[in-house]
């Protein structure tokens, strides 16, 4: 078998189309083509032709997590669960009405692009809970306690949790005192308010304090 031509798609100028024996067989991203040594004469046995195939799904796999990452910063858990959608069996309609089944990717080339994604700091955990810390309710208020328990939602490891937060500039009472401002009209009752707050992962000592704290500034 011979590659027989080498052409750009048009609906993705960084993926181009490979013939074999003068015919569509898979496409490949531009940057793969150099890697992998695709160029048109090159003769292929089947097991070439298996690995290139395989190639194949793993840059258009790539490309979409890649895509997933840049949206905003991921956890690895979450990388790692959208990965795991992507094996799924899936159907859909063709412009003929039939229903078309459609295989997934195979566990191995997800785990590859997670350690591509992980090895060029497009995945990172650290990266992600400092991200999470800083931006997550900057104006609304978020106590440290409820950070902590979003972040291990997220899959964050504890020691990294616990480092991010202890680096962070943020507090409870700076965070209290946003959220009563915001809250205040919602709850006039203090022991509502008192209950909410709590429920929003802040110390009873805490919201006391800041009540109080309020109520002589007024």
């Amino acid at each position: 078998m011979k590659i027989t031509s080498i052409s750009a798609q048009a609906r993705n100028p960084d993926r181009v189309n490979i013939s074999i024996d003068g015919k569509y067989r898979f496409s490949l991203d531009i940057s793969q083509i150099t890697d992998l040594n695709v160029k048109v004469g090159r003769e292929l046995g089947e097991e070439e032709l298996a690995e290139l195939e395989i190639e194949s799904q793993f840059g258009k796999l790539y490309s979409r997590a890649l895509e997933y990452c840049l949206m905003r910063p991921h956890s690895v858990r979450e990388v790692r669960d959208y990965l795991y959608r992507k094996t799924l069996r899936t159907k859909y309609k063709n412009r003929q009405g039939i229903i078309i089944e459609k295989s997934g990717y195979s566990p191995a080339l997800t785990e590859r692009v997670l350690t591509k994604l992980q090895q060029k700091k497009y995945v990172d955990d650290e990266q992600f809970a400092r991200w999470w810390v800083e931006s997550r309710h900057i104006a609304k208020g978020a106590s440290l306690r409820q950070l902590q328990a979003e972040l291990q939602t997220k899959g964050v490891s504890g020691a990294i949790i616990n480092q991010v937060l202890h680096e962070s500039e943020r507090n409870d009472s700076d965070e209290l005192a946003k959220l009563i401002a915001r809250k205040r009209a919602k709850y006039p009752d203090d022991q509502k308010l008192v209950q909410y707050l709590a429920r929003q992962g802040f110390k009873y000592d805490d919201i006391k304090a800041a009540l109080l704290d309020m109520s002589e500034q007024a």
